[in-house]
This record gives C-alpha cells, sequence and structure tokens, in this order.
C-alpha cells in the first residue's frame, strides 16, 4: 500500500535502531506496514484506528483467494469513470453496508492504486475524496504481494485490529517488547498539518498523551522508536528521548516540487538507547 508518511524510503534508517533481540512487536499506526514487513516479527500486534486499512489486513490474512478474484472483476479498470463510481460506494451508508469484507478490500486496493499518487485521504463524512490519478499501467491487482503477505500474516503469530493507539499500547504485555510509533506528524507550518487518513484528526493533546504513554511503556521495561516531524515541539515533546535527526523525501504531495527532502526526527526512548549502547 502506498500510505500518507510510509517508511519504505527510510527504512535503512529505521533498522538501525531496532534492538538486537525484543519479545513482541507492536505498531499502532500501521498504515503501509513498511518496518513490520521487513522485519517479519514472530509476533506482532499491529493495528490502526483506520477501519478500511485494517479490514483489507484482516482479508488479505484470512481470505487472499477471494480478494484476487474480486480484482480480477472487469469493473476495477484504470478509467475514471470506474474510478468515480467505485469511489461513490461510500457516499450512501446503505450501499457501502452491502459490501462485504472482500469487496471492501478490494475497492480500498482499487483506489490506492489509481487515485492520485496512492493518496489515502477522506472528508469529515469519512467518504474517499481523493481525485483520479490518471497512471498509465497501474498495478491493480498484485498477486503474489498479496499470497506473500497472506502468508507472513499466517505463518508467524500476527494479531491485526482495528483500534486507536490508546487501545493498542494498554493492551502491551510484559517488558522488552519492540514498539515502533508512526503517529501523524507535528505539521511543519500552522496550516500543512495532514490528518485525513481517518475522519478524526490527531490533535496536540494526543501527541502529549502518545509521549506520556512512551514514556510509562519505556519506565516498564520496553523499547520505543518514534517517528516524527523535526520541529522545535517534537524536540521539546521528547526531550527524554535520544533524538536521530534524518531527511526524507516525501512521497506524498501535490506535485514533484512538493516532494522534497525534509527534516524528520527518529526518537530513541531510554530503555531502547542503553540496550543499543548509545
Amino acid at each position: 500500500m502506498k500510505w500518507p508518511g510510509g517508511k519504505r524510503r527510510v527504512l535503512p534508517e529505521l533498522v538501525k535502531y531496532v534492538p538486537k533481540d525484543f519479545n513482541s512487536y507492536y505498531e499502532p499506526f500501521i498504515g503501509g506496514g513498511a518496518l513490520f514487513f521487513e522485519l517479519e516479527p514472530e509476533n506482532a500486534f499491529i493495528t490502526d484506528i483506520n477501519t478500511e486499512l485494517i479490514n483489507l489486513y484482516e482479508v488479505v490474512k484470512s481470505q487472499p483467494d477471494a480478494l484476487i478474484q474480486e480484482l480480477k472483476d472487469k469493473k476495477y479498470v484504470n478509467e475514471a469513470e470506474a474510478f468515480n463510481e467505485i469511489r461513490a460506494l461510500d457516499r450512501s451508508t446503505d450501499v457501502f453496508n452491502s459490501l462485504s469484507k472482500v469487496q471492501r478490500a478490494a475497492r480500498t486496493i482499487y483506489l490506492n492504486r489509481t487515485c492520485f499518487n496512492g493518496l489515502y485521504r477522506v472528508n469529515s463524512n469519512n467518504q474517499f475524496n481523493a481525485p483520479f490519478g490518471r497512471y498509465a499501467k497501474p498495478r491493480i491487482l498484485d498477486e503474489p504481494n498479496i499470497l506473500a503477505s497472506s502468508a507472513l500474516f499466517n505463518d508467524k503469530n500476527v494479531s491485526i485490529k482495528n483500534s486507536s493507539f490508546n487501545d493498542a499500547l494498554n493492551a502491551v504485555k510484559g517488558t522488552q517488547n519492540f514498539i515502533y510509533l508512526d503517529p501523524p506528524y507535528i505539521p511543519l507550518t500552522p496550516t500543512a498539518s495532514f490528518v485525513s487518513y481517518a475522519k478524526d484528526g490527531f490533535s496536540y493533546e494526543q501527541q502529549e498523551e502518545l509521549r506520556d504513554k512512551a514514556l510509562e511503556l519505556d519506565n516498564q521495561g520496553n523499547f520505543i522508536l518514534l517517528s516524527n516531524s523535526d520541529t522545535p515541539i517534537t524536540r521539546e515533546l521528547y526531550s527524554d528521548f535520544v533524538i536521530v535527526p534524518i531527511q526524507v523525501k516525501r512521497s506524498v504531495g501535490a506535485n514533484a516540487s512538493s516532494r522534497v527532502a525534509v527534516g524528520e526526527v527518529l526518537a530513541l526512548s531510554p530503555s531502547l538507547a542503553k540496550h543499543l549502547g548509545l
């Protein structure tokens, strides 16, 4: 999946700060799951507040063949008219609720592959509103990827749930777990905020709640790695963490000129920093 803030481009940086040994892996803002798929942990709890994203992962895990067959339907064609019809399915609650989980998952993949820049975006009514992308040959059906992802979900002990970060972090059990946090970023400017991958935004108070919970889990002996924008607010919030600045090229932007390298930080909790000898 393409996803706002996806981490595929910064995986070489992220893996530097993965603990040498850990028990379970937790990622409460799973998004596209780049780090999860890179690590393929034996025990994992992946969650997100985005209902359609989690439905997709659940279908990939339990019904991959049905999903592949659905995506072979001729209605999933790379044309503006077809795109607009499928996008509009969520304009009627009754129509959308009549879709099966497999149909909803196929819709999510189709829109992700054919919308502008792979931008998953919804309006205040939780309706998908990114425009048609006009790509020449988007890979709408990636059968090997679906099957490989399904095998990973089933071969490992992977729990997939639709939940808030608070619920996900409150469910952390034991110590020496590795927790990767990739929340909606603190905006670089007052008008730069992008948090509409779900119908509710992500407030500064929630950023504080996340920081406090991360410190609590760190004090219990867990390892926390967090990504966020490089702003004075971020550095102040995570002043108790080890801050590692990195440069990242944007993967989502209105045009090529807006997809330039920007400053981000990795914040390593005290227990993780100590574990890594930093």
